[in-house]
This record gives structure tokens, C-alpha cells and sequence, in this order.
């Protein structure tokens, strides 16, 4: 490795206002204010905006005093908590702002909608942090606490990309109703003998699938002339209350999965799906997935009456290759082939795709500890801004417009560090003074250059006794 690599890695992880992040700045200025007149950003908000998204995934955390550091001290910590938490900016459509843009820049108009949620850890006390809570850790199986929130990603035939969010807080009387009444049913004491459930407090602790359909209307209400294609979301929001109210909403076909012990009917015979569905061979065939692959799977399909539904529902049984259980697919339009369900349900996966690439590289899940409800939510939001940002980047659009696939987000990022570099360079060749901005310079690289501790010297390390001991000198004669 050349000995100016660690430089070169370095000076492109200084913070920089590059062009990029000011044409964009600019664009969402513009949507605001068609939005609402009075809400456009002034410059002192786009600068310091620019420079926090620049920092988060130049730095992939989220760190004022950092910020400072990488940016060779162009603005103080100071001045970006208070463009955070002071300066007027309409933070509620910032989002929906950037949405705008990047559907009319693609030419955008229709797409599917997909749900997931995810959990960010915390540390055990957190009286400062909104919405944390005991959150079930799927890789484990055991639980930590954390933040919970549910995401509503947009995926259409050009570009993925998340167009809505909420937290997600769980009642904590039925919270504390579920684990005392778990105890109580272990112990063997009779459900008439056990506290009954009390009432749910929805207005204040929504559920998943009352923020799922919130973030469904305020998308239907802001983009009027899009057209919904599907909704698409797992098991937990397989239920009749969302699946209805998803298509009232949308027009749209909704699809989840239903559980293999749910009740359906067919000519006035009741079984489970499990049952029903095993009485069939199953037809193989070459479903096409995501990334155009094809894959090989058993599937059966049949227009059921769902008992938990109180409707007629298609439900799909699929099962792919190397898999012994099926997985059942439920969907509310019945008009649609089970073919295109099964297709359209295979998009799903990458609400998952984005979630890990969020989480790797925009920045939020790393020491994000911004407090109250204000500084969760802005954070979260500039987050993805920091995606947006990328999606509309010349070198992504370009790939995007062409029907090419589009670069992944961190190589993105390592183009935007290397222009991050270059950008560096000019400015101290450049300046005025530059004895000083090469001092500054320095001052950056000492803060970024690693500092490890060698093994090959032994300075302030305990050698042990290393002479020999009078007492053993008899040992020599014999």
C-alpha cells in the first residue's frame, strides 16, 4: 500500500459543500414554497442543512462536534444546534418536499407501497429519548430497548426509496396487561379469574397499522394524480381493518400473508390453511423475482372466504425451492391473476434492502442521541434526505434513466469522498493564505489519522525479572 493512502482516506472524509448538495438544497427550497409560500429555505438554513447531511454520510454519524472537526471548523457545533432545533424550517414537509422532487424527476407516476418496521437499540436508561421501549430483537430472539419505527417505502420501475415514517409506541397498560397475564396462565389460573384487558388508548399509542394507513393518506393527499399499484406489507398487517381501509385508500391491490391455522371456507366446508391446502398437489413453476431472476416454486391459488375477514379474499399458497412449509399470500382485489400477486408480493424484500442500507450508511443509527420528540424525528428525517441526495445524484441519474441499475449507496458515498477530496485540494491551492489553510489541513488530518498502539515495542510494558537469582546460583554446580 503507496504511504499516502491513510492521507488520501483522510482528506476525502473531510466535510465539504459540494455542488451536489447545494443544487439539491435549492430544488427543495422550491418545492416548500409551492407547498406554502412562507416556507422556502433562506441561506443561512440551506447552509447549515447541507452541511449536516454532508456530515452524516461523510462520517455516517451523527455528531456535531465531529462536524466541526471534519469540516475544518466551518461551523460550530453552536450553530448547527440551533439551525437543528431554532430556525424556522417546516420540517413536517421537508420529507414530502424531496418526494416531490425526485417523482418528477424521474417522470414517476406509479408505484407500490411497502411497509416494514425495524428497531434501533439504546442504551437501558434513556429518560431523554422519546419512544423507547422493550423491543423484540429478531436476531437474537431476546429483546433490548430501543426506538421502534415503521417505514413506508416507495418502490416503482426506475428507483426505491422511503417516502414516509412514524415511531411506533406500544400501549403501556396493555404492555404491563400482556406480561401479568402471561404470568397468571402460566400459573394455571382460569381466564375468568385473570384482570380483563383494558381498553386500548389508540389516539395516543397508535398501532403499526393505524400509522401504516396515516402515512398512506398523507401520501394519496399530497400526490393526488399517482397511481397506488399495490400495498404491500407482512403478517403482522394481514388483518381486515388494513387490508380494507389500505385499498379504500389507495385503489390499489393490498397483499400480506395470513397464518396456516387461519379458518377459510369453500363450499360450505371449514378447514385451516394448512389443511385446505394440503389436500392439493401443487403446480410448479418459474416464478420471476426481484433482480429478474427466476426461481422455482410450488404454488396453489384459490378465492376463499376468510372467516377473520368476513370476506372472500385470494389466497395464495407458495413455496419456494428447498422450503418444506408453505407461506400464504393474501390479497384483496380478486380480479388480479396469482401470478401477478406473487410477483408484485416479491417487491417487499426491498423495504428490507433499504432498511440495512440505512442503517449502514445514513448516519441516524449511529449516535444519534438528539433529544425530545424534535430532535428524533429532524434527525430521522435529514437521514433520509441523506438518501434522496444520493438518488439524485448526476451519476446515479444518469445510470437510473438509462435502465441501468443504479450504485449502490456506499459506493455512492466513496464518489462523493473522492469529490469531497478534490474539492480539498483546490481550496488550498486556491487560497489566499494558504500557510493557513494548510495549517488547518493539518489539523483536520491529525484528528482523522489513526492512533494505534504497536506490539513490536515494548515501551512501558512490564519484561519481567530478566537476571539471574543468588538464590539459585548452587543450581550452576550441580
Amino acid at each position: 500500500m503507496p504511504f499516502y493512502s491513510p492521507i488520501i482516506k483522510c482528506l476525502s472524509m473531510l466535510i465539504r459543500p459540494l455542488s451536489i448538495v447545494t443544487g439539491y438544497l435549492d430544488s427543495l427550497s422550491d418545492s416548500l414554497k409551492q407547498i406554502k409560500p412562507s416556507a422556502r429555505l433562506t441561506l443561512k438554513q440551506k447552509a447549515g442543512l447541507g452541511f449536516m447531511i454532508m456530515g452524516m454520510l461523510i462520517t455516517q454519524t451523527f455528531n456535531w462536534a465531529l462536524f466541526e472537526r471534519r469540516g475544518l471548523k466551518k461551523a460550530t457545533p453552536g450553530q448547527l444546534h440551533w439551525i437543528f432545533y431554532r430556525a424556522k424550517i417546516s420540517w413536517k414537509n421537508l420529507l414530502l418536499a424531496s418526494v416531490g422532487n425526485i417523482l418528477e424527476h424521474y417522470n414517476i407516476t406509479k408505484g407500490t407501497l411497502t411497509f416494514d418496521d425495524t428497531g434501533n437499540k439504546r442504551s437501558k436508561k434513556t429518560t431523554r429519548i422519546p419512544h423507547t421501549h422493550k423491543v423484540k430483537d429478531k436476531a437474537t430472539g431476546g429483546y433490548f430497548n430501543g426506538q421502534e419505527i415503521v417505514f413506508m417505502v416507495l418502490v416503482t420501475d426506475t428507483a426505491t426509496f422511503p417516502v414516509g415514517f412514524r415511531f411506533y409506541m406500544p400501549d403501556p397498560n396493555l404492555t404491563q396487561w400482556r406480561a401479568k397475564n402471561k404470568i397468571l396462565k402460566q400459573q394455571g389460573v382460569a381466564r375468568k379469574d385473570r384482570p380483563s384487558q383494558p381498553e386500548p388508548n389508540h389516539k395516543r399509542y397508535p398501532t403499526m397499522q393505524v400509522l401504516a394507513l396515516d402515512m398512506c393518506r398523507e401520501f394519496v393527499s399530497t400526490f393526488p394524480e399517482f397511481t397506488v399499484v399495490g400495498v404491500l406489507a407482512d403478517a403482522l398487517y394481514g388483518n381486515k381493518n388494513f387490508m380494507d381501509k389500505a385499498a379504500e385508500i389507495t385503489k390499489g391491490q393490498v397483499v400480506s400473508q395470513l397464518r396456516s391455522n387461519q379458518i377459510v371456507a369453500s363450499k360450505n366446508s371449514k378447514a385451516t390453511l394448512q389443511d385446505y391446502f394440503t389436500r392439493q398437489c401443487g403446480v410448479e413453476k418459474l416464478l420471476l423475482i426481484r433482480g429478474g431472476k427466476s426461481q422455482k416454486v410450488t404454488v396453489l391459488a384459490a378465492r376463499l372466504h376468510v372467516k377473520a375477514h368476513g370476506k372472500r379474499r385470494f389466497v395464495i399458497a407458495l413455496k419456494y425451492e428447498n422450503e418444506e412449509q408453505y407461506r400464504y399470500l393474501v390479497a384483496s382485489d380478486l380480479s388480479w391473476r396469482y401470478e401477478d400477486i406473487a410477483k408484485l408480493y416479491t417487491l417487499r424484500w426491498l423495504v428490507e434492502v433499504f432498511i440495512q442500507d440505512w442503517k449502514t450508511h445514513c448516519g441516524w443509527n449511529k449516535l444519534a442521541k438528539q433529544q425530545g420528540n424534535e430532535g428524533s424525528e429532524r434527525g430521522l428525517i435529514l437521514s433520509l434526505l441523506c438518501d434522496h441526495l444520493l438518488l439524485l445524484h448526476p451519476e446515479q441519474s444518469a445510470l437510473l434513466k438509462n435502465k441501468q441499475p443504479g450504485m449502490p449507496i456506499g459506493c455512492q458515498i466513496e464518489h462523493l469522498r473522492a469529490e469531497a477530496l478534490v474539492d480539498t485540494i483546490h481550496d488550498v491551492v486556491n487560497s489566499d493564505d494558504s500557510i493557513y489553510s494548510l495549517g488547518e489541513l493539518k489539523d483536520a488530518l491529525a484528528d482523522c489519522l489513526p492512533v494505534r498502539e504497536s506490539k513490536k515495542h515494548m515501551a512501558g510494558r512490564d519484561l519481567g525479572r530478566q537476571e539471574p537469582t543468588d538464590s539459585l546460583a548452587y543450581r550452576v554446580a550441580a
